[in-house]
């Protein structure tokens, strides 16, 4: 699953399968310098493909405000689940999400957006969530940490195809999915773990950005 995207139908969960890595063909192609500048502005110019419409949600930010999928509507986003204690996949993400949104430049904010949901609501307050923020450094000014109604979170976690409970540990099993959605609301890429290239994500942030 290494340096792999995969889709999924919007309402599905768990039913993943295999997309193209674009980087493959690039590389190939790239024998010299004016090849690999040709192979970088096709890999950025390539449309992505569209999976149908991204799941709504409504749920608290970490200031203990009111965020909605509309409200972001215009924006590219890169939406993910974690909790904040979580010792596996979800530090892991975060701080690669962290390093990455200094790496967007201006964009980051005015034009596209990290979200985090949490699939521990009655654990994650706003507060937590703010302070979990804090301690990746995290732009709050371009990414917002959600929690909510165990109800809602749940919905939000289902539409995207992801999976989230608790084990007998009393721990919290769940997958780890990286989704991007564009300007329009719809959902076009998912990235499923945590091996996927930091590159392949850039590009494919940038791509939706110049669309």
């Amino acid at each position: 699953m290494d340096r792999r995207r995969f889709l999924t139908g919007p309402l599905g969960c768990g039913a993943l399968a295999p997309w193209v890595d674009l980087a493959g063909s690039a590389q190939a192609r790239a024998g010299g310098q004016a090849d690999r500048r040709e192979a970088a502005d096709d890999e950025v110019n390539a449309r992505l493909p569209t999976i149908g419409t991204a799941p709504p949600f409504a749920l608290t930010d970490q200031d203990g405000r009111r965020l909605a999928l509309a409200d972001m509507r215009g924006k590219v986003l890169a939406l993910t689940f974690i909790y904040t204690v979580c010792s596996d996949s979800c530090p892991l993400l975060t701080a690669r999400l962290a390093t990455l949104q200094d790496l967007l430049g201006a964009a980051f904010g005015p034009r596209l957006r990290f979200v985090s949901i949490s699939v521990l609501p009655e654990y994650d307050t706003p507060a937590i969530l703010r302070d979990y923020a804090r301690s990746y450094r995290a732009n709050l000014r371009g990414w917002s940490f959600l929690t909510g109604s165990a109800e809602g979170v749940q919905a939000a976690v289902r539409g995207y195809g992801s999976y989230a409970a608790r084990n007998r540990a009393g721990q919290v099993d769940h997958l780890t999915l990286t989704s991007l959605v564009d300007k329009l609301g719809r959902l076009r890429v998912q990235y499923l773990g945590t091996r996927f290239r930091d590159d392949e994500l850039l590009r494919d942030l940038r791509a939706l950005l110049a669309e």
